[in-house]
């Protein structure tokens, strides 16, 4: 049997975490907080044919945390949010 990378799965997945952290911060995320949600989020590093059972499960795929700002303003605006053009310091931290 190969050897198969392992695929970090986020539990909960990254897109509802960065979705409630934009809720309670009620302004659009900027790129740190996005990425430090990501950093701090918890997942877990399975073996492929176990992260797609865990993504169809879902029913849904996860963004990807390698590209995880330009996926996230992609989500955005498919979920009807916008872009995200507001640029603010303050941190907020993932629930």
């Amino acid at each position: 049997m190969a050897d198969s990378p392992l695929l970090l799965v986020f539990i909960p997945a990254l897109a509802p975490l960065l979705v409630r952290a934009e809720d309670l911060k009620g302004l659009p995320l900027n790129e740190a907080e996005v990425m430090s949600i990501r950093d701090n989020a918890v997942c877990v590093a399975l073996p492929p044919d176990a992260a797609s059972a865990v993504e169809a499960k879902r029913g849904y795929r996860d963004i990807n945390p390698d590209d995880c700002w330009a996926k996230w303003t992609k989500l955005r605006i498919e979920l009807g949010r916008g872009e995200p053009t507001v640029q603010d310091d303050r941190q907020v931290h993932a629930p």
